[in-house]
C-alpha cells in the first residue's frame, strides 16, 4: 500500500504573529488531536529548507530576499494582515521545503498519500507580493517542482480554502501545465476568483473559479468537487492532484461565513482519493487556512483518516446542486 506521510517542521512555531488568526496554536491544535488519535497511521518526517532555486520558479528573486531581509532585520508587517517575524523566513522556507518534499515521495512512489502541515499558508503569494497571511506559495513551489520530474507536464490543484487562491491563480494564469480550480466564498478577501476569469494566452480554460455564496455548506461544496472538478480532472488527465487545504469555509470558523462540517471535508477528501486512483494519480494535500482551532483540527483529522484508510470510501451518495449544475452548464460539462 506504501506509507502515508506527515510532513512538518518545528520552525512553524516560530512564526511569530502575534494577537493574529494565524497563529502557532493552529498548528499545536492539530498535532495534539492527531496525539489523540495515535497519528492515524502516518509516518511523521521533518521538512527540510527548500532549494532556493525552487522557489524562485514560482516568485521573483526580489520577492524572496524582501522577506529574508525583513526577518534578519527583526520583522515587521508587509501589509496589515501580513507579518515578519524573526523566524519567519525560515518558517517560509521549510513550509516550502515540506510541500515539495511531499511531492517527491508522492512521485517517486515511497509515500501513497500525505499531507504537508506548516504555517505560514501561501495561496495569496504572488509571484511578487506576500499578502494574506502567506509568505510564499508552497503549493505553487510544489507544482513546479513537480513539472520539472520527467514525464510530470500537467498537475490538478484544486483549492477549497474559503477564500479564493489569488496567488497560485497568478503564478499558474498564463499556462496549461496547471489545471487550477478554487472553490470559495464570494465576495470575500482578496475579492478576486470571478467565474469569467479563465486564465490567459495559453492557459486559457485552465483555470476555474467556483465561487460560492455565504451559507454555503456541504452540499455545495461537495457537489462542484464531486461533480465539475471530477469531470474536469478527467479531461485533463493529470500526473498529480494537490489539494490547497484550506479549512475556514468550516461552519464554525470566525474569518467566513460557510457551512461545511468535518463530514464535508471527509466526504471532498474521498472523492478526490477516489479521483486519484481512477487516474493513476497521487494525490497530496497541503495545509492552507483553518481559524477556528478546534474545527480545524477535527477536519485536518477527518481528511487524514480518509487518505490513509486502507480502500477508499465507498462513493457517497452526492446530489447536484443547482450550484454545480450551474458550473457544469458554464463550463460545458452538459446540464
Amino acid at each position: 500500500m506504501g506509507r502515508a506521510v506527515y510532513l512538518s517542521h518545528p520552525a512553524s512555531l516560530r512564526h511569530l504573529t502575534g494577537p493574529h488568526p494565524e497563529r502557532p496554536a493552529r498548528i499545536t491544535a492539530i498535532e495534539d488531536e492527531l496525539d489523540r488519535r495515535g497519528w492515524l497511521g502516518f509516518e511523521r518526517r521533518s521538512s527540510p529548507l527548500v532549494d532556493r532555486e525552487l522557489v524562485e520558479l514560482a516568485h521573483t528573486p526580489a520577492h524572496v530576499a524582501r522577506i529574508e531581509r525583513l526577518a534578519a532585520a527583526g520583522g515587521g508587517a508587509l501589509d496589515l494582515d501580513t507579518l515578519v517575524s524573526p523566524g519567519s523566513f525560515e518558517a517560509a522556507m521549510r513550509a516550502a521545503g515540506g510541500a515539495v518534499a511531499l511531492v517527491d515521495e508522492l512521485l517517486d512512489r515511497s509515500a501513497r498519500t500525505g499531507i504537508s502541515a506548516h504555517r505560514p499558508p501561501g495561496h495569496h503569494a504572488t509571484r511578487e507580493r506576500a499578502m494574506g497571511f502567506c509568505l510564499l506559495n508552497n503549493v505553487a513551489i510544489a507544482a513546479r517542482a513537480a513539472l520539472r520530474r520527467e514525464g510530470v507536464d500537467r498537475v490538478l490543484v484544486l483549492d477549497w480554502d474559503v477564500h479564493h487562491g489569488n496567488g497560485t491563480s497568478d503564478i499558474f494564469h498564463a499556462t496549461d501545465e496547471v489545471l487550477y480550480v478554487s472553490i470559495h466564498e464570494s465576495p470575500l478577501y482578496p475579492g478576486t476568483g470571478p467565474p469569467t476569469d479563465r486564465g490567459s494566452g495559453p492557459g486559457t480554460g485552465f483555470t476555474v473559479n467556483l465561487p460560492v455564496g455565504a451559507g454555503s455548506g456541504d452540499a455545495v461544496f461537495c457537489s462542484l468537487v464531486e461533480h465539475v472538478v471530477c469531470d474536469l480532472a478527467r479531461g485533463y488527465a493529470p500526473q498529480l492532484v494537490l489539494i490547497s487545504a484550506g479549512y475556514d469555509a468550516h461552519a464554525e470558523d470566525p474569518l467566513a461565513d460557510c457551512g461545511v462540517t468535518d463530514g464535508g471535508y471527509a466526504v471532498m477528501t474521498a472523492t478526490m482519493r477516489r479521483l486519484g486512483e481512477e487516474l493513476g494519480a497521487p494525490v497530496g494535500v497541503v495545509l492552507e487556512g483553518g481559524y477556528a482551532l478546534d474545527a480545524l483540527a477535527r477536519s485536518v483529522a477527518a481528511t487524514m483518516e480518509v487518505m490513509a484508510a486502507t480502500q477508499a470510501p465507498a462513493a457517497a451518495s452526492v446530489d447536484l446542486h443547482p450550484v454545480a449544475r450551474a458550473a457544469r452548464e458554464r463550463l460545458g460539462l452538459g446540464g
